[in-house]
């Protein structure tokens, strides 16, 4: 064959930097786009934060619903008259009446103070309250020395995970310990407080936390199930405990409920504060017997120009931060863009759901990102964006966008039921079950087919498993 030359004209989509912009600030959550932000404005110096004292929130000058986001349209068009970022907001607000669902309300100092409770109580550890009290005890120097190796020992429930022959092998050997030594050390440890401390297993923390309690006969029954038939309690197999026990069910069942009041990881109260704070994206309320989604004006980030130097910038040419200032502004665009975004899937969401938010989880209907995405005339993969790590603040409570989408179950009328809504229904019956004779898997089976919702008994355990609901026989009590 002759090598020719041969022209052809084709078509193909070109990820602008703008666009490739657009579509990371938009799967961006909260926090990292706040993050993201402070990484612009350290870097621009014509990108500014709007001053907060003087700010206030104005609507966009064009109605969302008429607009495309950047990651559909390719981000072409005019950000608007102002280079400043504004929230869409109502012009209700949301009520700071401390409603529920508002993940913050303005009750004053009683919420700050919990808090600062919460932290004063998390800045003292284990160890150094266990250290504490051992000041306090009148002991030798050796044996002060021991308990506060096996102190260090403890992992943050307050259990000794070591065996004492292990922990006596990697003592300094000049110092010839020997494991009754340490057994020793290690009474006096389980005499500090919190009750149970210093435990090798579960069943010896609620023995120690049961023999500190007043002896009575529901307490010795107690401390004979924990030290021999603690199996047969986790098996619920109450039966065999009555027999081997020899007891009747009235003291049976206040020992049990004795048990249960027991705390198995004593440790755990002094534990570091791992507190995760959400501030949601959205927040939904009724307006004058409308559901209205509209944005959070606490997670919009107010970005501007900086006035004095776009002011220098008009009167010249060719200047090095004239690239600065596009990208602030295309920046600017962007980030008005995916609230814009943000705000139309959500509306679409509450229009979609608004069952839910009068009567609650068993009105959930079926809903996928498709149904979303042929709605607004975006693609699957924008409204996937759009829903993750995005949150909306309702009447009942805060819910991640995703939360509202869900599979589909068929009725016998022909119509389709939530899987979420199965799961609120299997929540009920079983909150309402008999706890001498709870449900069983077909049961619960039973009953939806009888409402008309058709759903298999391993759907059934699929469901009440994500539910963290224990099985029929661990449901079973006196």
């Amino acid at each position: 064959m002759r090598p020719a030359l041969q022209l052809k004209l084709s078509q193909h989509l070109a990820l602008t930097p703008q666009l490739q912009q657009s579509i990371r600030l938009l799967q961006l959550s909260t926090l990292e786009l706040n993050q993201e932000l402070e990484k612009f404005l350290l870097e621009n110096p014509l990108l500014e934060r709007e001053d907060e004292d003087n700010f206030v929130p104005a609507p966009s000058s064009s109605s969302t619903s008429e607009r495309e986001p950047a990651a559909e349209a390719g981000g072409e068009g005019e950000a608007g008259s102002s280079d400043e970022v504004r929230p869409n907001t109502d012009d209700e607000g949301w009520p700071g009446d401390g409603s529920p669902g508002t993940g913050s309300s303005g009750s004053g100092g009683s919420d700050e103070d919990g808090d600062y409770q919460d932290i004063q109580a998390a800045t003292t550890s284990l160890s150094d309250h266990l250290i504490w009290q051992l000041g306090l005890t009148p002991l030798p120097d050796r044996d002060r020395m021991l308990v506060r190796v096996l102190i260090e020992a403890l992992d943050e429930d307050g259990y000794l995970s070591q065996t004492l022959d292990e922990l006596a092998e990697i003592m300094p050997p000049e110092l010839e310990i020997e494991p009754e030594e340490l057994q020793i050390a290690l009474k006096h440890l389980q005499h500090f407080d919190p009750t149970g401390v210093g435990a090798r297993n579960a069943q010896e923390c609620l023995s120690l936390q049961l023999t500190a309690l007043p002896a009575d006969p529901v307490r010795d029954l107690a401390l004979v199930i924990v030290r021999q038939h603690l199996e047969l309690l986790a098996a619920r197999d109450f039966a065999r405990i009555k027999k081997l026990a020899g007891c009747d069910d009235d003291l049976l069942r206040a020992a049990h409920a004795l048990i249960k009041g027991l705390n198995p990881r004593p440790g755990a109260q002094f534990a570091p504060l791992d507190a995760r704070y959400i501030i949601p994206d959205v927040i939904v309320k009724k307006v004058r017997n409308q559901w209205r989604a509209s944005i959070n004006p606490d997670a919009y980030p107010r970005l501007r120009i900086n006035r004095l130097y776009a002011e220098v910038l008009a009167g010249q040419r060719g200047s090095g931060l004239s690239g600065q200032l596009q990208e602030a502004r295309w920046l600017i665009k962007n980030v008005q863009q995916r609230f814009d975004t943000i705000q139309r899937v959500s509306q679409t969401i509450v229009d979609r759901q608004r069952q839910f938010f009068e009567h609650g989880e068993v009105a959930m209907r079926p809903l996928v990102l498709r149904e979303i995405a042929d709605i607004l005339g975006l693609h699957e993969s924008t409204v996937s964006r759009v829903t993750t790590q995005k949150y909306m603040a309702t009447p009942r409570g805060i819910f991640e966008l995703k939360y509202f989408f869900g599979s589909h179950v068929a009725t016998d009328t022909g119509g389709a039921c939530s899987a979420t809504a199965i799961r609120a229904l299997i929540k009920q019956l079983v909150g309402a079950e008999d706890a001498k004779k709870p449900l069983s898997d077909s049961q619960i089976a039973e009953i939806l087919g009888q409402q008309g919702i058709v759903v298999a008994r391993r759907t059934i355990a699929k469901y009440r498993e994500a539910l963290n609901i224990p099985p029929v026989n661990l449901r079973k009590s006196l």
